[in-house]
C-alpha cells in the first residue's frame, strides 16, 4: 500500500481542559447557586401560585367560556361519586358514610391546593383494598377500625407532603411500570372476588389472597340465594353496556358516568316497590356534615407505616401520572412534587374530618376530563353535589341494595385488568413481561404488600444489573463519512489494524468498574473480525481509543480503573486515548492526576481526530523510514475554511487507508453541500 512519506494531520485542538488546581464549582454547588438565583427572581405573585396552584387559573378564568363546562362536568363527577363512594367504603370494609366523608373535604382541600384542573380525587377501589388490608387483624364493626382507618388518612398526607416538600418524588421511578400494571390488574381481580358475597348472598373470608377467597366461595355454596345473584348481574350488566356506549360514541358519553346512578336508582326503586327480604340493603346512613375532629389511636401508627408508604407509591404513580397526563393534553405545566404536596394536604385535612385516604381517580378523571373541566371549579362543584347528599338525600340511601354496590366497584375494576399490557410487553420486551407476571402471581398468591415488594425487588435488581453490565460498543468507521458506530449496528463500518476503538454507553462508576476493565482486556486480546479492516498490517493492539461522550459522571474508582488499565497497557507497549470525555467527567480526570498521567496530548475533541495520530503512529512503527507525524492544530477562524482544510486531510487519510489512487479536489467545492468523504467501503 503507498502511503505518503510526510503527512500533516491536523486535529482540533481540545482546550478548556483543566488542571488539578483550577477552581471550578461543583455540580451541587451550581444547582444551590442555580435554586438560589431563582429564589431572588421570584415575585410576590409567584410565591402565592407556589403555595396556591389554584390562584393560576383563578386570575386568568374566563366566565363565559369556563363556567359551563366546569359546571357540567363537576356536576357529571358527582353524580358519578355519590354511589362510587359508598361502594368503595363498603370495600374498605367501612360504612357508606366514611366513603361520602372522603370524597367532600379532600375535594375542596385539593381544589385549592392541586395543581391539577382535571384530576377527581376521592376514595378510589385500589386505596380502599389496601385499607381493608392493612387493617384486617381489627373488627370492622368497631371503632378501633375507624379511628386507624381515618390516621391512616392523616399519615398518607403527611408523608405526601414530606415528599413532596422535599421533591423526592422522582425516588419512585425505580419502579417499573411493568410492576405497576401486573399489581393492579391482581389487585383488581381480588377486589372483584370480594365482592362475590353480595351477588352470591352468604359471606366469603377477607382476604387479599386468591386462594381463600376461592376456597370461601366453593366451600359456601350451599348457601347460594339467586335473588342478589339475578340483580347484582343485571346492574353490572347494564353498566358495561353503559360504559362501552359512553366510550365507543361521542354522543352517547354521558352514559359512562350515569351507570351507577342508574345502578342505585333502579335498585332503590325495585326495593320501594317489591320489598325483597332476600335482598341486603345499605344501613341507615347518618345524616349531616362530618365534624372536625383529631385522629387518635397514635400508639398503632406503627403497624401502619408500610401500607402508608405502599399507599403513597400508589398516589404517585397512578395519580400524579394521570394528573400530568391530562395536563400535557390541555396544555398547562404541572409539577408532580407539587402535586404530590396537594395530595398530601387533602389528606391530612380529609382526616380532621373522618375520611380515609384519598388519591386521584381514573376513571371520574377520565369522565371529568371529557365533559370538558377547564378548572378546578369543577371539583368544587362535585364537592356541592356531595355536600347536598349529605345533607338532603340519606334517608334514600338506606334502601341501596348492597348488590348495586358491589357491582359498581366490579363495574369499575373490570378495566383495571391490563391483559392487553401483558400482551405488549409479551411482544416487545420479555423482561418486562417477567416483571409484569412475577407481580401479578405475587400479588394473587401471597398477598398485596408481599407482590409489592417482590415486584419493587426485582425491579431494582434490573435496574442494578443493568447499571452494573453496561453497554459497551467497539466502533468503527462509517464508508464516506467521519462518524463511528457500533460495529454491531453498522456492519458496513471498518475499523483499523491495531487500533480499538470502544465507546462506554453509561456512567462510569464504582458498581461497574470491574465489568468496563473486563470488556476492555477482551477488546484488546479479541476484537470482532466480522467488519472489513483498514490500515497496515500489525500483529497486535497498540492503541485503545476510549470514546467517554455518553459518560455522564465518573468516580474515584472509575478513576483508579482507569490508571490500574493506563499500567497495564503500559506495560504492554499500548497507549490509551481518550476523545469527547464531558466538563464533569475531565475534571475528575484532571484533579485525580490522570490527564497527566496519560499525556494531554492523547485526550482529543473527535474519535475520528484520535484515529488519525492512532494510524500515523501505527504506520511509523510498521516503516521506521517514514517520518514521524507532524501533528498541528486547527486553528482556522473560519468555518467554511476549516470545512474545507479537513475535507482535504480526510480525503488524504481515506488514501492512506485504502491506497486508492490521488484524487483532486475542486476549489469551488462547496463543504456545506458536499459530504466529507466519498470513498467507499473496502470489499
Amino acid at each position: 500500500m503507498r502511503t505518503p512519506t510526510n503527512r500533516t494531520v491536523k486535529v482540533i485542538p481540545f482546550q478548556h481542559s483543566y488542571t488539578s488546581g483550577d477552581a471550578t464549582p461543583s455540580t451541587s454547588s451550581s444547582s444551590l447557586s442555580r435554586w438560589r438565583a431563582k429564589l431572588q427572581r421570584m415575585k410576590v405573585i409567584d410565591w402565592i401560585d407556589l403555595f396556591l396552584p389554584c390562584a393560576r387559573w383563578i386570575r386568568t378564568y374566563n366566565w363565559r367560556e369556563y363556567l359551563q363546562p366546569d359546571i357540567t362536568s363537576g356536576i357529571t363527577v358527582g353524580i358519578m361519586l355519590v354511589p362510587q363512594s359508598m361502594s368503595y367504603a363498603k370495600l374498605a370494609g367501612l360504612q357508606p358514610i366514611y366513603g361520602l366523608y372522603t370524597g367532600l373535604v379532600p375535594i375542596f382541600v385539593y381544589a385549592i391546593f392541586g395543581s391539577s384542573r382535571q384530576l377527581a380525587v376521592g376514595p378510589v377501589a385500589l386505596i380502599s383494598l389496601l385499607v381493608s388490608n392493612a387493617l384486617g387483624n381489627v373488627d370492622s364493626s368497631g371503632e378501633l377500625y375507624i379511628e386507624l382507618a381515618i390516621l391512616l388518612s392523616l399519615m398518607v398526607g403527611i408523608l405526601e407532603c414530606t415528599m413532596g416538600l422535599l421533591r423526592l418524588g422522582w425516588l419512585i421511578r425505580f419502579i417499573s411500570h411493568s410492576v405497576i400494571s401486573g399489581f393492579t390488574s391482581a389487585s383488581a381481580i381480588v377486589i372483584a372476588l370480594s365482592q362475590a358475597k353480595h351477588f352470591l348472598g352468604y359471606n366469603v373470608v377477607r382476604s387479599s389472597e386468591i386462594i381463600p377467597l376461592v376456597k370461601s366461595i366453593i366451600s359456601g355454596a350451599d348457601k347460594f340465594s339467586w335473588p342478589p345473584f339475578v340483580m347484582g348481574s343485571t346492574f353490572l350488566a347494564i353498566m358495561l353496556t353503559m360504559k362501552h356506549l359512553g366510550k365507543t360514541r361521542k354522543n352517547l358519553r354521558y352514559l359512562r358516568a350515569a351507570g351507577p346512578l342508574t345502578a342505585v336508582v333502579l335498585g332503590t326503586t325495585f326495593v320501594k316497590i317489591f320489598h325483597p327480604s332476600s335482598i341486603s340493603l345499605v344501613e341507615d346512613i347518618p345524616q349531616g356534615l362530618p365534624s372536625f375532629s383529631i385522629p387518635k389511636e397514635f400508639r398503632l401508627a406503627k403497624s401502619l407505616i408500610s401500607t402508608t408508604f405502599l399507599i403513597t407509591g400508589v398516589a404517585i404513580l397512578e395519580s400524579v401520572g394521570i394528573a400530568k397526563a391530562l395536563a400535557a393534553k390541555n396544555g398547562y405545566e404541572l409539577d408532580s412534587n407539587q402535586e404530590l404536596f396537594g395530595l398530601g394536604v387533602a389528606n391530612i385535612f380529609g382526616s380532621f374530618f373522618s375520611a380515609y385516604p384519598a388519591t386521584g381517580s381514573f376513571s371520574r378523571s377520565a369522565v371529568n376530563n371529557e365533559s370538558g373541566a377547564k378548572t378546578g371549579l369543577s371539583g368544587i362543584v362535585t364537592g356541592i353535589i356531595i355536600c347536598s347528599a349529605l345533607l338532603f338525600m340519606t334517608s334514600l340511601f338506606e334502601y341501596i341494595p348492597q348488590c348495586a354496590l358491589a357491582a359498581i366497584v366490579i363495574s369499575a375494576v373490570i378495566g383495571l385488568v391490563d391483559y392487553e399490557e401483558a400482551m405488549f410487553l409479551w411482544r416487545v420486551d420479555k423482561k418486562d413481561f417477567f416483571l409484569w407476571t412475577i407481580t401479578s402471581a405475587t400479588t394473587l398468591f401471597f398477598g398485596l404488600e408481599i407482590g409489592v415488594l417482590v415486584g419493587v425487588g426485582f425491579s431494582l435488581a434490573f435496574v442494578i444489573h443493568e447499571s452494573a453490565n453496561p453497554h459497551i460498543a467497539v466502533l468503527g468507521r462509517l464508508p464516506g463519512t467521519t462518524v463511528y458506530r457500533n460495529i454491531q449496528q453498522y456492519p458496513e463500518a471498518y475499523t483499523y489494524n491495531g487500533i480499538v476503538i470502544v465507546r462506554i454507553d453509561a456512567p462510569f462508576y464504582f458498581a461497574n468498574t470491574s465489568f468496563i476493565k473486563d470488556r476492555l482486556r477482551e477488546y484488546e486480546i479479541a476484537v470482532d473480525q466480522s467488519g472489513s479492516r483498514r490500515g497496515p498490517e500489525v500483529e497486535r493492539i497498540r492503541f485503545v481509543i476510549l470514546e467517554m461522550a455518553p459518560v455522564t459522571y465518573a468516580d474515584s474508582s472509575a478513576v483508579q480503573a482507569l490508571k490500574e488499565l493506563y499500567q497495564e497497557y503500559k506495560s504492554r507497549n499500548i497507549q490509551i486515548a481518550i476523545a469527547n470525555p464531558n466538563r464533569d467527567v475531565l475534571l475528575t480526570l484532571a484533579k485525580s492526576g490522570f490527564m497527566d498521567l496519560v499525556g494531554k496530548e492523547w485526550c482529543f475533541v473527535r474519535v475520528h481526530d484520535a484515529v488519525q495520530v492512532c494510524l500515523q503512529h501505527v504506520q511509523t512503527s510498521t516503516s521506521p523510514s517514514l517520518k514521524a507525524p507532524q501533528v498541528t492544530l486547527h486553528n482556522s477562524s473560519s468555518y467554511l475554511d476549516i470545512l474545507k482544510e479537513r475535507r482535504k486531510a480526510d480525503l488524504t487519510s481515506d488514501q492512506m487507508e485504502s491506497g486508492e489512487r490521488e484524487r483532486l479536489i475542486s476549489k469551488d467545492a462547496d463543504p456545506l453541500t458536499e459530504p466529507f468523504l466519498s470513498g467507499k467501503s473496502s470489499k
